[in-house]
């Protein structure tokens, strides 16, 4: 039998730093880094990625967990169009779900969570030069600064779902 697969979408930072701190964890198949819009706000485009995981392997609130630790969930900056802080279903029977579970994981914030769950709307790849960024590109600047401290915490917080093989752990 076929493992069950399924996929949500974050934005919330830098598709880099996202896709990045995805593809490092267990149970999650694939990334694809783009462009994704609401469907509340379909002309309004967010730097974000769609995430393709098996649910037996990661649970949705987990990858929600991780996602609201590894950006800037609570604080609302001058970048937030670009940068819009949210979890995309891609059906609207998971936005109850996904609404529950970020109400469950604000008691780990001190701020409120600014997060909000939308149904996905439209999805634009990224150019191919920039796919696939850190994994290529580890030792860049951009990598060192703003991704490496990400999987940090990825690792120190949620050890137990990184995919240390594949992220080299002693470089970080």
């Amino acid at each position: 039998m076929k493992p069950k697969k399924d996929k949500i979408a974050f934005s919330g930072g830098c598709y880099w730093c996202l896709e990045a701190v995805f593809q490092s964890l267990r149970g999650v198949d694939s990334v694809e880094q783009g462009f994704i819009a609401p469907d509340a706000e379909p002309n309004e485009f967010s730097e974000a990625v769609i995430v393709h995981y098996n649910p037996a392997r990661i649970a949705l609130k987990t990858l929600i967990e991780i996602h609201l630790h590894t950006h800037k969930s609570t604080v609302n900056h001058s970048m937030r169009s670009k940068y819009r802080s949210a979890v995309y279903v891609f059906s609207n029977r998971y936005l109850p779900e996904v609404n529950e579970i970020l109400k469950e994981l604000q008691i780990q914030f001190d701020e409120k969570l600014i997060t909000k769950a939308y149904l996905f709307n439209a999805f634009e790849p990224s150019e191919a030069m920039f796919k696939n960024y850190y994994y290529t590109n580890p030792h860049k600047p951009f990598c060192l600064n703003y991704i490496n401290p990400k999987l940090q915490l990825l690792i120190q917080k949620f050890k137990g779902t990184v995919n240390l093989e594949q992220l080299d752990a002693s470089s970080l």
